[in-house]
């Protein structure tokens, strides 16, 4: 696959990335504001994941309203083909005693997050049906399963860390950042 050199992101520097421009934390607060908020931060957020599938751990960007807005709307209507098709196929899989289970935690947790970050890259509806960026998971499955590792880690660490709030925001902004690494490494 390609990049294969490339160096994977650490824990130390995930988890010190939010805070780097600790004031960016505050974008959390658009989430209070119902349904344009929340598209905001959709599009903050599709924003943070771009930066890092191209390497940029540096701090979190300046949260740009008009963009993000524009972003996160347009993202949500390309998301509605893919939401449902994936409701419809979990749906399906719920009739099938325990096999059924096993399929939704597997595409779950090797498929989905790639067609997602893959969707979130390149911004079109047919990206995120692009099963072929998932071949790099099963060719380097030791190393996406360390990249899951570390995403419930850090995602351990910031919940833990919900209790003085910052938690919640860290967690938002930084809870791709392993596997856009991944994809940034071995996918693209």
């Amino acid at each position: 696959m390609k990049k294969e050199n490339t160096k994977a992101v650490d824990f130390k520097t995930a988890f010190e990335y939010p805070f780097h421009r600790w004031v960016g934390l505050l974008n959390i607060l658009w989430a209070l504001l119902p349904i344009v908020g929340w598209l905001v931060l959709y599009g903050y957020v599709v924003r943070i994941v771009k930066t890092f599938i191209k390497g940029q751990y540096d701090k979190l960007p300046k949260l740009s309203f008009v963009r993000d807005l524009k972003l996160g709307f347009w993202m949500f209507v390309k998301t509605i083909p893919f939401g449902c098709t994936f409701f419809v196929v979990f749906a399906v899989l719920t009739f099938i005693p325990i096999i059924g289970i096993i399929l939704q935690i597997l595409i779950g947790a090797l498929i989905l997050p790639m067609l997602m970050i893959n969707f979130f890259k390149k911004e079109s509806v047919d990206s995120s049906f692009d099963i072929t960026k998932t071949k790099a998971v099963f060719v380097n499955i030791t190393d996406y399963i360390m990249a899951l590792l570390k995403t419930i880690g850090l995602a351990i660490v910031f919940v833990l860390m919900m209790i003085v709030l910052v938690g919640i925001p860290a967690h938002m902004f930084t809870k791709n950042i392993f596997l856009a690494d991944f994809y940034r490494r071995r996918v693209d």
